[in-house]
């Protein structure tokens, strides 16, 4: 990171409870705040708006900025390996309790989409930890990982490594609808 940028960069501190409870809800505020505009901005560009598309963008690229600042004050970023570890245990409450309860929920409420939705996530999740856990264990090891291409299927979050499927194991879209990083 550039030097100039690095020292105008909040640190983190020890903060005082109401601080720290006010930094997670500010850092999931905007953390939200991005992604739905990234959303708006695609809308946009699909009616045409490209200029409204952009600032969208602007001002998600923005929020971002803001929950990252958060994060950091909070002292959240850590070595690989805690990274990995604290990655791993999000995607297993979001795997093991926060998914199985929302599904339950969608379900005896008969909101048939939303059970889709949840049970594309909850999937794709499962895979994260598995992906997470072998990171991790590279990590710890002192290696990197395997120098290959994760494909994420943009339908339902799927996420595989190596080649791309022919087919989405969850939703069944073409490999044509795989992003590939």
């Amino acid at each position: 990171m550039d030097e100039a940028m690095e020292k105008r960069l909040p640190k983190p501190e020890d903060l005082g409870a109401m601080t720290e409870e006010s930094l997670k809800a500010a850092f999931a505020g905007e953390s939200q705040a991005a992604e739905k505009y990234t959303v708006y901005a695609e809308q946009a560009e699909e009616e045409g708006y490209a200029n409204v598309g952009k600032l969208f963008r602007a001002i998600a690229f923005a929020e971002t900025r803001h929950a990252r600042n958060h994060f950091r004050v909070m002292g959240q970023i850590g070595a690989t390996a805690d990274n990995l570890l604290a990655a791993f245990e999000g995607e297993s409450f979001e795997v093991d309790e926060m998914y199985p309860a929302y599904h339950s929920i969608a379900k005896a409420q008969g909101n048939n989409q939303a059970v889709r939705s949840i049970n594309y996530a909850l999937k794709s999740e499962a895979d994260h930890k598995d992906m997470y856990t072998d990171a991790r264990e590279q990590v710890l090891a002192g290696k990197d990982i395997a120098d290959q291409q994760v494909h994420v299927c943009l339908v339902c979050g799927h996420t595989a490594t190596g080649d791309v499927p022919d087919k989405c194991p969850y939703c069944g879209a073409g490999k044509e609808l795989y992003k590939t990083f």
